[in-house]
């Protein structure tokens, strides 16, 4: 199964992979440089500027492989330790006496509840089959009472349990 985690573990291991070889790599591309190095100032012919190892562009490539590697594995660990941390926030509302209600108001409540306590006002409309007039009233009526709040989304209200 694929899941930000495991595309952090394929990261994390890739960029371990590339850091291995590009370590190796640099390592013999240094080996030869010193070779070269040691071949020109043997040479009473050539001047050190002339030495190929010193007109190669091959140790900033080296580098710049590093830090992609790096980045890969900075993406790897951010993949899998810190983009979980959201934790999806729960709608926590405290039960409401229903003594005080009246079957209308019930209803209403108890489809909140089914709904983890927050549905849209044109939803509820058509879930518990009243006009828009009568819904509105209940709602009203729950509002006054401290049992719900209503918010502005666009063209229709939200519903909130409190």
């Amino acid at each position: 199964m694929i899941n930000q985690r495991n595309i952090g573990y394929l990261l994390i291991g890739i960029s371990i992979v590339l850091i291995l070889l590009l370590a190796f790599v640099k390592v013999d591309v240094d080996k030869k440089d010193v070779l070269l190095c040691d071949m020109v100032a043997n040479n009473p012919n050539l001047e050190m500027q002339d030495c190929p190892a010193h007109t190669s562009n091959t140790s900033w490539f080296i580098l710049i492989s590093f830090g992609i590697a790096f980045i890969i594995l900075a993406s790897g660990i951010y993949s899998i330790f810190l983009w979980h941390r959201k934790k999806p926030v729960i709608q926590k509302f405290e039960e409401v006496d229903q003594s005080s209600m009246d079957e209308d108001e019930k209803t209403v409540y108890s489809i909140l509840k089914e709904s983890k306590g927050s549905i849209y006002q044109s939803d509820l409309i058509k879930k518990i089959g009243f006009s828009k007039v009568r819904t509105t009233r209940i709602l009203d009526k729950m509002e006054s009472k401290k049992i719900i709040e209503r918010k502005r989304r666009g063209m229709t209200n939200i519903v909130i349990l409190q």
